[in-house]
């Protein structure tokens, strides 16, 4: 699939062309590349985007994945209102909004995922507990952190659960910038990005 405004097939779509709402933050372009490739997603994958905030990983996938079913989970309304008018801009269809704070909202969900992208919540480990004990068998979660003690809780969830070949890679990234008549590498906010597999 392919949207007029980005009529690419890989990811990576520039920040700038998503609608953006002050104070809600926006998984910007070089960390979606690095969430996408963690997910290892086939065509007709089934994701679960837990605090899908502006909406940036759902359209991404949506885009790469046209055979495939995303639900974006956000608690906040009007953030769930920016996903759909965000998933609108780029004319992508096999988006659907789910509203709810997590794991709650999670349980009427009846279709189970191939793969989980968890970038908030207010009570990540019984998110992940709740997002594994529906993922299908061989299944990937991918969860992202941005201090330390995000990661230790992230980290021990998915020791606990038995997960399997865990990978956690922390984001080092710059970009050119123009400031006045000057052109500087400004820094990116580094992440951790965890991921794992269910055993079949």
């Amino acid at each position: 699939m392919t949207s007029p405004l980005w009529p690419y097939t890989t990811p990576g779509i520039p920040d700038e062309l998503f609608e953006q709402l002050p104070g809600i933050p926006l998984t910007k372009r070089e960390i979606r590349v690095l969430l996408v490739a963690q997910l290892r997603l086939q065509a007709n994958a089934v994701l679960w985007d837990i605090g899908a905030g502006t909406g940036t990983i759902p359209i991404e996938v949506g885009l790469l994945c046209p055979q495939g079913k995303i639900y974006a989970i956000e608690r906040d309304e009007e953030v769930a209102s920016l996903i759909r008018r965000n998933c609108d801009r780029f004319s992508v269809t096999n988006v659907e909004v789910i509203e709810g704070s997590a794991p709650e909202c999670l349980k009427p969900l009846t279709e189970a995922p191939d793969c989980v992208c968890i970038e908030g919540g207010r009570s990540p480990k019984d998110i992940i507990a709740t997002a594994w004990s529906r993922l299908k068998p061989g299944g990937r979660i991918v969860a992202t952190a941005t201090n330390f003690e995000g990661l230790y809780t992230i980290s021990e969830s998915l020791a606990e659960l038995q997960t399997r070949n865990i990978e956690v890679v922390q984001s080092a990234l710059n970009r050119l910038e123009r400031r006045g008549t000057s052109q500087v590498f400004a820094a990116l906010d580094p992440i951790f990005i965890l991921s794992g597999e269910k055993m079949e």
